[in-house]
């Protein structure tokens, strides 16, 4: 007997969900609530699945349920053909009616709000039945989400390489941070402006110890600059813009980001070392479902302007 021949007879597909699910909630009982039945009926799940393989997938501990090696690697494999499954389905559905759908794709906050806004806005026109998930968060955040299959695509400033081999990087265009006020800020009056003049400003910053405060932080060193002083720390670009809006304040931002604000404005300034690819983070070998190629083609031709530079 082959191997394939082997797991189609000795492995259920089902009894690989029941282990999954065992393992996400930690115990026998919480699997059986989540899946609708008998305690007794998982454990039987388990025990073929442990027989066919011949290692045993789970131990118990004081924390409850965990997996063995052998089982982790099971379920790191079950979590890609439950996924490729539903990819299958979701392929299914698009091609027996094009005009609906649902992609869940992942951005930074910058993104969200900038091409990733734009190219959604544009395929929900064409496409008004479709239904977009969008998760923000940082590359780390990201990145997990996409091995947990809970997205297809994120798109992001890549603040450092992506080391994960399951991970495919494509770059999209470079863009810098640039220092941004309202455009009744009085500093929008000056023609010639030193990042030393702006140091005593009120900023909106975010924290410096997230991606975002740390590139603001280099740029102020590499000038030979003490840190700005920050009015006000917030990981919300929403608050960062509105406050913008008061011409009040400044803030260090993605330069795309003002592309779609006309009450925003960039001071000739430059905030030196701030310049960071933004790219495409997918599964490797994973096929995009054919409503995420649509979003892509979308997102490549709002930025091709912006490429050349890249």
């Amino acid at each position: 007997m082959d191997n394939t021949d082997h797991i189609e007879r000795r492995l259920k597909l089902h009894d690989v969900r029941v282990l999954m699910s065992v393992v996400q909630t930690g115990s026998m009982s919480k699997a059986a609530e989540r899946l609708g039945t008998a305690q007794p009926a998982l454990s039987r799940s388990i025990a073929e699945l442990e027989h066919a393989l011949g290692v045993r997938l789970l131990d118990r501990s004081p924390r409850g349920v965990e997996p063995t090696a052998y089982g982790r690697a099971l379920i790191k494999r079950g979590v890609a053909v439950f996924d490729e499954l539903r990819q299958g389905v979701k392929d299914i559905e698009f091609l027996a009616d094009p005009t609906a759908g649902e992609l869940r794709i992942g951005a930074g906050e910058s993104m969200a709000a900038g091409p990733v806004l734009v190219a959604v806005d544009r395929l929900s026109r064409q496409y008004p039945r479709i239904s977009v998930h969008l998760v923000t968060g940082n590359l780390e955040s990201l990145c997990d989400e996409l091995n947990e299959r809970n997205i297809e695509i994120a798109i992001i400033r890549i603040s450092e390489p992506v080391v994960d081999r399951q991970l495919v990087v494509e770059k999209l265009f470079v863009d810098p941070y640039v220092v941004a006020v309202g455009a009744q800020n009085p500093w929008t009056r000056r023609r010639r402006v030193r990042l030393a003049d702006l140091v005593n400003e009120p900023w909106v910053l975010r924290p410096f110890d997230t991606a975002s405060g740390a590139i603001v932080t280099q740029a102020f060193r590499a000038s030979g600059l003490e840190l700005p002083r920050a009015a006000v720390f917030t990981t919300s670009i929403n608050m960062q813009h509105r406050m913008l809006a008061t011409g009040r304040y400044l803030a260090a931002l993605p330069s795309y980001s003002l592309r779609l604000s006309d009450s925003l404005k960039a001071l000739p300034v430059e905030l030196p070392g701030t310049v960071r690819p933004v790219g495409i983070i997918t599964v490797k070998n994973r096929t995009l479902s054919p409503l995420a190629q649509l979003f892509l083609d979308r997102v490549r031709s709002i930025v091709k302007p912006l490429t050349k530079s890249g």
